[in-house]
């Protein structure tokens, strides 16, 4: 008695054949990838957005991610699937600072030098990070990194990061500079890359706390305080330029 087959499908393979058939690209294919990475990039958006309200009215230590799952109806895991924890939740977003000094190092303009291009990038930002503080929100942020142990530790942390990311970016800069001493090995770039990197980033670090207690019109102090900025760091670049 003769076995019944299936029949061959238009493409001239059986049903399961075309279930393990591979996947071979196009347009269907990269639709869908698109539409997964804008919905992946919106729920991280959304579950953002909802910790950091949640932060502002019920303080850092008292919101669990239970509770941030919960207001933006979705699980447990989804959040952990975004975020690794609570801290990364409460910086996301917040802390352009982490890569901008190293960021306006590599793309400057090729006319300009490694350090006036992080000098003009830092006093600029020095000027807005100063108008934020002095925000509602910009008051909230600062009262919880202060008030919070954990939150101060990873703001450390975070500020570890910056300066190894900037002082990659300046050996990384001035080994490639046409006028690089041909004696100066690179070990001593990246020691001095370094040096200069906690320099200046501890340098605005300083001035911005320091301008906190301060009274006076916000852009009154965020003017005095970018120039305050950039004398000391002209005077830092000039020592750097000089030896």
């Amino acid at each position: 008695m003769a076995t019944k087959t299936s029949s061959p499908d238009k493409l001239g393979g059986t049903p399961m054949q075309d279930a393990v058939r591979p996947y071979r690209g196009g347009s269907n294919g990269d639709d869908l990838d698109r539409a997964r990475a804008e919905r992946k990039t919106q729920t991280r958006s959304e579950l953002r957005r909802v910790a950091q309200e949640l932060f502002a009215t019920r303080g850092f230590e008292a919101v669990t991610i239970a509770n941030i799952a919960a207001a933006a109806s979705v699980s447990v895991q989804t959040v952990f699937n975004h975020f690794a924890t609570k801290e990364e939740l409460f910086f996301d977003g917040r802390a352009t600072w982490i890569d901008g000094p190293a960021d306006a190092v590599r793309f400057r303009d090729a006319q300009v030098s490694a350090l006036t291009a992080l000098r003009q990038y830092l006093v600029e930002s020095v000027r807005d990070r100063v108008r934020f503080e002095a925000t509602p929100e910009g008051r909230r942020y600062t009262s919880a990194v202060e008030a919070s142990p954990a939150l101060s530790t990873r703001e450390r942390e975070l500020v570890y990061d910056a300066e190894r990311r900037l002082s990659r970016a300046l050996a990384d800069a001035w080994a490639d500079a046409p006028a690089r001493p041909a004696s100066r090995p690179s070990d001593e770039l990246s020691v001095t890359a370094e040096f200069t990197a906690a320099t200046w980033l501890a340098t605005v670090r300083v001035l911005v706390t320091a301008q906190r207690p301060l009274r006076g019109r916000q852009e009154e102090r965020a003017a005095h305080v970018a120039a305050l900025t950039d004398r000391l760091l002209r005077a830092l670049e000039r020592n750097a330029m000089s030896r």
